[in-house]
């Protein structure tokens, strides 16, 4: 189908509204000559000011104070506010965007000039999201995962309407798609190219005569397709996973902060508070039903935190690319370009075995922030999270192999160790002082170590690692454990390693190299026929001359 245009008047129909012709892809359209570049949209101005209140708030509160409320005081804190909504148009006014043939260029114009250039090429996924101010307004925060780091450095747009966010990310994903084809078209000229090969993998390639064209120019695009929509119910197994259980801790701890470093500027002074932790302090009772409340509202608050986090999770295909999008009140769309993901990583912790549920990372290359754009699913029931997976990446169809017995005595002696010193330490002094406090301190570490026999073996049943002739997968942790599972393609390396204690003990750590998400996937403590054999059944044409050599 024809591209449209760099700037069109109006969003672009529907994908897949009419079919690609076959063979070449066509050329991206030149720019349009006297076309001026696109802008934010004005209504940002509404936003920009807001966000920078918060540093100017101190000042003027203090200004205020210092000038006893006076019209004098009014005055300067209004040329404040005035000069901080000056600065905002200016960003705005010096701020422009557009799509040039095979390029993102993001400027900035104001006594230098700064352009920032996105090849589309490198284009590998867009986030889009809606801020509480800016779903007010019917704006959206457009940011290209370029593959960085995932910081300011990429490109972003900060104020676009949503409309406009569609069509930008309909545009730069479409464009990708063809230069990426085109590409793939020209240097396939006589040989047939898995699609994997363009994407730093070994290629497939078979002498077939003329190549086939690619999927993205030979079919009509791919239909919105739901994988899962998370029911608001399963939004109740979020206190399970941890991540926010600390919240009222934090908010808590905020509070106080906020009054030692404010006090004196909104009117109560930092004796006051200082003096309230002192009573509290002398008033244990009343010390420990505040911790005891602060505990209590960890699974609320918690789960709360996670409810609007993940609110109306939904995993679709789209067009070859997975789009995760969550959230209440910042509406947050994620798109990952499905040839680029090459695994997945299921976490769970302590409490969401027990419970039966799992969460999801996707493994991406180039991927920045993975923790945040490669979430995949939140929690949901263990079952759903491997048939999800299986779905929309591929399952791993093979059994996890279980480590040497010798994993097994140092996962024990991790566990137990750590707590037979501080026991064998208060019992002497128990023995020395005949005071019954050293006593209560020896069992309580007794007791913990106690704890630590079937911490060490659920670590070591969580160790493991497989291959299935497609992926291999390694597993490993017990609080928290993690099982990652990784196409074969994506290995890029493998790194053996033995620390002191590893090499008394005859076992390895053999981590396989992997160019996407954390960069490597480690099976912990294995034993020395495995550490050589696992690569050489992965990888055999890498090992297979120093084997031979070998013997």
């Amino acid at each position: 189908m024809t591209e449209p245009p760099s700037h069109p008047p109006a969003p672009p129909g529907p994908e897949g509204s009419s079919p690609i012709p076959a063979g070449p892809p066509p050329l991206l359209p030149p720019p349009v000559p006297g076309r001026a570049p696109l802008r934010l949209s004005p209504k940002v101005l509404l936003i920009q000011p807001v966000r920078m209140i918060p540093s100017l708030l101190l000042p003027l509160v203090g200004l205020l104070f210092v000038g006893g409320f006076s019209g004098k005081s009014y005055l300067w804190a209004a040329v404040g506010v005035g000069v901080t909504f000056a600065i905002a148009v200016v960003r705005w006014a010096i701020f422009s965007y557009e799509i040039v043939s095979d390029r993102l260029e993001i400027k900035r114009s104001l006594i230098s000039r700064s352009v920032r250039t996105i090849p589309l090429e490198r284009v590998r996924g867009v986030d889009v999201s809606t801020p509480p101010m800016h779903r007010l307004l019917g704006l959206a925060v457009l940011k290209i995962d370029t593959g960085a780091s995932g910081d300011a450095e990429e490109g972003k747009l900060d104020g676009v309407t949503l409309e406009e966010a569609e069509r930008l990310k309909s545009v730069l994903l479409r464009r990708t798609r063809a230069a990426r084809a085109a590409a793939h078209s020209a240097t396939a000229s006589g040989e047939t190219i898995s699609p994997s090969a363009s994407d730093g993998a070994s290629p497939s390639v078979t002498a077939a005569g003329p190549a086939a064209p690619p999927r993205a120019s030979g079919v009509a695009a791919e239909a919105d397709r739901e994988i899962i929509s998370v029911p608001w119910t399963w939004l109740l197994y979020g206190p399970l996973s941890g991540a926010y259980l600390l919240t009222p801790f934090a908010l808590a701890g905020g509070a106080v902060g906020l009054a030692f470093q404010w006090g004196d500027d909104l009117g109560f002074g930092r004796d006051a508070a200082l003096t309230v932790g002192e009573w509290l302090w002398e008033h244990p009772y009343l010390l420990l039903a505040v911790v005891l409340l602060l505990v209590v509202a960890m699974p609320v608050v918690g789960g709360v935190m996670y409810a609007v986090f993940n609110w109306n999770f939904r995993l679709t295909s789209r067009d070859r690319y997975l789009v995760a999008e969550r959230g209440l009140i910042n509406r947050r769309s994620v798109s990952l370009e499905a040839r680029r993901v090459r695994g997945y990583e299921i976490v769970e912790g302590l409490a969401e075995r027990w419970a039966g549920v799992a969460r999801v990372w996707a493994i991406v290359t180039g991927l920045g922030d993975t923790q945040t754009r490669g979430q995949l699913l939140p929690d949901v029931p263990r079952a759903v999270a491997f048939k999800v997976t299986g779905e929309a990446i591929g399952s791993y169809r093979a059994e996890l192999r279980p480590h040497p017995p010798i994993a097994r005595n140092r996962r024990l002696f991790r566990a137990i160790a750590p707590w037979l010193l501080p026991a064998a330490a208060t019992a002497l002094t128990a023995l020395l002082t005949a005071e019954a406090a050293w006593w209560i301190a020896a069992v309580v570490a007794l007791l913990l170590a106690g704890t630590g026999i079937p911490l060490g073996l659920d670590r070591y049943r969580s160790l493991g690692h497989g291959y299935d002739g497609v992926r291999l997968a390694v597993r490993s942790g017990s609080l928290r454990r993690s099982q990652a599972v990784v196409e074969r393609r994506a290995v890029v390396g493998w790194h053996l390693r033995q620390t002191w204690f590893q090499r008394r003990a005859g076992v390895y750590t053999l981590t396989a190299g992997v160019g996407a998400g954390k960069g490597g996937y480690s099976a912990i403590d294995v034993s020395q026929s495995q550490a050589i054999g696992f690569p050489a059944e992965v990888t055999p044409e890498w090992l297979a001359p120093f084997m031979e050599k070998g013997k």
